[in-house]
Parts: structure tokens; C-alpha cells; sequence
């Protein structure tokens, strides 16, 4: 058995119907624990960074599944899709015949948001394996540093047998070790386009004229998830104009929530790791400047507005964001003709249909009860690929580089007012697949949204609590609650 620092190798037979689908001859073990650090983590999964020194790990982080502590869910890591996500995704390749659902999401990202968004701005990773101990010593070790509502609520799923590795997107390839800095901005976009829907009901017409991230605002806000309101506006991202880029990177600097992070060299500097009114933690305009002294030459004062017209010129140019936009608007009926044909497919009574009133509202939505089986299928699977993409993150990368360094594979910018040039690159990350059950999660935190936003405009319109199945806390709009 070879050595590489405290990493063991060893054979490992483990099959995955995919190219490059797992890392032979490697096994993460109780003792390599110790080599991984919090990066971070979203609803599904923790994010852990390399910190060791074996070559095939450096530059690289894994994503690690978790499990509810309440006992929902599956903890065996075994679970394989439903019958109907299975007839939901029949014709996408092995996706419906993946073992467990960690490796349907990782054949979903290579064979769904790779041929829509591009093999040049994706890593679809490969699969490590690893033992119960080396998870049950990671989980020991992070748990401090996750937030608390994020650790109360799931721990590490430690049962399953492998893990996804993939680039570490906040440095480039050689690591953190090649003495420039390495300085990368994590965007996380939002929806950018307002619906148009026919199936949105007259009482959410609101929905057409203000985003929905606007909205989602104020309900974070009156249950307390915030303290403040985000200045960002996801259309102003997306616009295609320069000035409004600018003005979005203006304010997700202004308040990052969970929508924007910085980390140099691999480690956060700027942003937090979000939840809660203190959740975001991000550090002092003044503390920001002094990270970046040695990326941005510029006067003490400066950098931090000459670093966010860098990010924005950057975003700008890209042409990721309009691929991101096109696959967003697979979604062309709104979550509230999405779940008529949701319930089409589990072969349910429609719960939404029986709470309307208006005769209106029903016969649009008993027309999407009257289609072909396939078509709500299509339905449920283009509002699933783009809720995919409504909720990812754009990785940022920059790295200085000076006169005379050899030819990059990488793109290049000058920065006029430093007189530097800079080559970038940029990744989508957290390309989830999204289960088929949230489906009325979605409907219900959306009924939910717009609820408590109407009720901010119009304060003498009742706040209506969400009916039937939900997970969603009612809306609460006395500020001294």
C-alpha cells in the first residue's frame, strides 16, 4: 500500500455507469478527516476543502450529503428515485438506473446542464470512496463551524459509500501554492426574469411586475431571517447592460446575504455562510481592503470599488448568464401551472384545485389536467431543470498575470485604472437535481411569498396562511412579533 502524505490508497472496486465516473485506487479513511475543512453548505450537502498535501487532492473539494436529524429522508445513502422521478427523467440516459440519488444528481448535471449550459463552464466531478469513520470524523470536527440552524437541522449522512470531488473553483488548477493570489467572487444569481404565465391567478398578478427574489425578501425579513433588505436585483444582472451589472455588483457588495462571496487564495474574506439575523457575518469594508492590498495596486481606499468594477466588467462579458437566463425560462408556466401537472403525474387528486373559488381559475387549470401524460411530464421536468437553475452559483476566479507569462488557457482582462491584467475563469456550481416531491414545497412557499408581500403593499388585505400539506411558517407582519 502506497503513501501519499496521510492519504491511504488502496483498490477500490466501486461501478458507476459514467466516464470518469470514480476515483480508483483511492479511499478517504478515518485518519485523512483531519485534511478537510467547512467551506460551506446548501440544503442537500457540506462542502469541504482539501487542506493536505497529496497531489490528487489539492485544488479540490468534496461535496458530502446530509441527512435530516428529524429521521426523514433516506440515511442508508441507497435511495434510489421514485417510480414517477424515474418516468419524470426516462430518456436522460442512466439517470433512472443510478443506485442512489447522489449519483442520479451527479448523471443529471452530465447529461442534463452540461448539454444546456455548456461542458466549458461545468465539472461534473468523480466519486471518492469512503469509509463510515472518515464521515463520523468529519462530522465531529465541522460541527462547530456550521451554522446552528444548519447543524440543528441535518447532520452528515454517514452511510453512503462515496463522495463527489470536484475542482475547488475558487482557485485555479495549480492550488494555492503558486504565490500569486488567487482571489474568486461566488455569485448566486436568482431568477432573472419576470413570469408571464396565463396560469398565475389574478390575486398574484404581483408576480408579473416584481421578481420574486424582491419578494422572498420580505418574508425572510418578518420571520426574522434577515435583518436587512438585499439592494440586489436579479434583473439587473441578467439586463445585458453594463450599467445595470455594475449597479448589481454594487449592491451585492452592499449586503451579500448568501447571494455573493469572496475568498482568496480558497478562504472567505468576504460574505458569510448565511442563516439567521447574524448568520452573515462578512468583514469591515476596511478589513476587505487590507485582503485585497496585494491583488488590487491601488491607494488605501480605493481597491475595494476599483475590485467590484473588475467583477462586474467580467460578468459583463460573459456570456454564461444569458445560457443561465435561456434554461431559467424553461420554466414558461410558473410554479402555478407546474403543479396541476405534478399532480397528473403522481396520479393524485389536485390539491390546489379545490381551494378555488373562481370559475375562472379552475377551467384554466382543468386544461392542464385534460393533457397527454407526456406533456405534464415535460412540464414537471422543465420547471425542475429550471428551479436547477434558478438557485446555482456562479464562481468568479481571478489571478494577476504579468508581462512575459506564457500563453493561458484562460481568458484575459486589462484593468485600465491599475494598469493590470488578470486571466479568469468561470464555473456554475451546486446544479442540484431537484426532487420531484418539492413540488408542492414550491407551490406552497411561493403562495406564501406573495402572500405576505401583498400584504406589505396593501396592509388592509388579510394575511391569508397557506392551506393543505406545508412546511412553509406562516407569515407573520407585526414587527414587534
Amino acid at each position: 500500500m502506497m503513501m501519499w502524505g496521510r492519504m491511504s490508497l488502496m483498490i477500490v472496486f466501486f461501478f458507476l455507469g459514467v466516464d470518469r465516473g470514480v476515483m480508483e485506487h483511492v479511499m478517504l479513511e478515518e485518519k485523512d478527516a483531519g485534511d478537510w475543512s467547512y467551506r460551506g453548505e446548501g440544503a442537500a450537502n457540506l462542502v469541504l476543502a482539501y487542506t493536505g498535501s497529496s497531489p490528487a487532492f489539492v485544488g479540490k473539494v468534496i461535496r458530502v450529503p446530509k441527512v435530516p436529524k428529524s429521521g426523514e429522508g433516506h440515511a442508508n445513502g441507497h435511495s434510489v428515485l421514485s417510480k414517477n422521478e424515474r418516468l419524470l427523467w426516462e430518456g436522460a440516459d442512466s439517470i433512472t438506473t443510478a443506485p442512489t440519488k447522489e449519483i442520479a444528481g451527479q448523471l443529471f448535471i452530465q447529461h442534463v446542464m452540461i448539454p444546456l449550459l455548456g461542458s466549458d463552464c461545468i465539472d461534473t466531478g468523480v466519486r471518492v470512496v469512503v469509509s463510515r469513520e472518515f464521515l463520523e470524523n468529519v462530522e465531529k470536527n465541522v460541527h462547530c463551524q456550521r451554522p446552528s440552524w444548519r447543524a440543528d437541522a441535518a447532520k452528515i449522512n454517514t452511510s453512503i459509500g462515496s463522495v463527489l470531488l470536484i475542482p475547488d473553483h475558487s482557485v485555479f488548477p495549480s492550488g494555492t501554492n503558486s504565490g500569486e493570489p488567487c482571489i474568486s467572487v461566488e455569485i448566486k444569481p436568482k431568477c432573472g426574469f419576470l413570469p408571464l404565465s396565463r396560469f398565475i391567478s389574478e390575486e398574484n398578478a404581483v408576480k408579473k411586475n416584481v421578481t420574486r427574489f424582491k419578494m422572498h425578501q420580505i418574508l425572510k425579513l418578518h420571520q426574522r431571517q434577515l435583518s436587512q433588505l438585499s439592494e440586489y436585483d436579479p434583473l439587473d444582472l441578467f439586463s445585458g447592460s453594463r450599467d445595470r451589472v455594475h449597479k448589481a455588483i454594487k449592491a451585492l457588495f452592499a449586503t451579500p446575504q448568501n447571494n455573493l462571496r469572496v475568498f482568496l487564495n480558497g478562504s472567505l474574506v468576504y460574505g458569510g455562510l448565511g442563516g439567521g439575523m447574524n448568520g452573515t457575518s462578512f468583514v469591515s469594508g476596511g478589513a476587505f481592503e487590507d485582503h485585497i492590498r496585494g491583488f488590487i495596486k491601488a491607494a488605501d481606499g480605493s481597491r475595494t470599488m476599483i475590485f467590484q468594477h473588475l467583477v462586474a466588467e467580467i460578468v459583463y462579458k460573459l456570456d454564461v448568464l444569458d445560457r443561465l437566463l435561456r434554461v431559467q425560462k424553461l420554466d414558461s408556466v410558473d410554479i402555478e401551472g407546474a403543479i396541476h401537472a405534478y399532480y397528473n403525474i403522481v396520479s393524485q387528486p389536485c390539491a390546489v384545485c379545490k381551494r378555488f373559488d373562481e370559475d375562472k381559475q379552475r377551467l384554466k387549470c382543468s386544461s392542464v389536467h385534460s393533457i397527454p401524460l407526456e406533456e405534464s411530464v415535460k412540464i414537471v421536468r422543465n420547471y425542475l431543470i429550471a428551479a436547477t437553475a434558478k438557485d446555482c452559483s456562479l464562481m468568479i476566479s481571478f489571478r494577476p498575470r504579468q508581462d512575459g507569462d506564457p500563453e493561458s488557457a484562460y481568458s484575459s482582462v486589462y484593468l485600465e485604472s491599475t494598469n493590470q491584467s488578470f486571466e479568469y475563469k468561470a464555473y456554475f456550481i451546486d446544479l442540484d437535481l431537484k426532487p420531484l416531491k418539492k413540488m408542492e414545497y414550491y407551490y406552497e412557499l411561493d403562495q406564501e411569498i406573495v402572500n405576505c408581500y401583498t400584504q406589505m403593499v396593501n396592509p388592509h388585505s388579510p394575511c391569508k396562511e397557506p392551506q393543505g400539506p406545508s412546511v412553509i411558517q406562516p407569515c407573520s407582519l407585526n414587527p414587534t412579533a
